[in-house]
């Protein structure tokens, strides 16, 4: 599943790599999951209740390799906590945020198939499986 970089975080980078301002990338990344998907300027319908939370991930080099082939894969598994008492729906995408909760989205893409999530799972993206590429 490939994703692309949000229409916040383009501009961000337009504007550090240019000298307009400087980007500082966030020290924690938190990966989201979307019932309805996201576009480059955000919106789509993440996941809620049923224990549901954003996954935090430690912005460095062992769970984001260096880009090859013109993406970034994810270098370790992230795991959501189980859905419980009832399930999430149907995921049909995944978002990158800088926040735990609200904050900017910086990526995104559709997942290659839709997942429904039921009680009791605990979703996960295994190594390599969450792509980001510049578009």
């Amino acid at each position: 599943m490939a994703g692309s970089f949000s229409n916040f975080l383009e501009l961000e980078v337009l504007d550090h790599v240019f000298g307009a301002a400087a980007y500082t990338a966030p020290a924690t990344l938190y990966v989201a999951l979307f019932t309805a998907a996201p576009s480059d300027s955000g919106g789509g319908t993440e996941c809620s209740g049923n224990a549901y939370a954003r996954v935090a991930v430690t912005n460095n080099a062992t769970n984001f390799p260096a880009a090859s082939a013109g993406a970034k894969a994810n270098g370790t598994a992230f795991t959501f906590p189980q859905a419980t008492p009832s399930g999430w729906g149907v995921v049909v995408a995944f978002g990158i945020f800088d926040a735990s909760t609200s904050g900017n989205l910086l990526a995104w893409g559709d997942l290659t198939a839709s997942k429904t999530i039921d009680a009791l799972d605990t979703p996960s993206f295994a190594i390599g499986d969450l792509d980001i590429t510049l578009d």
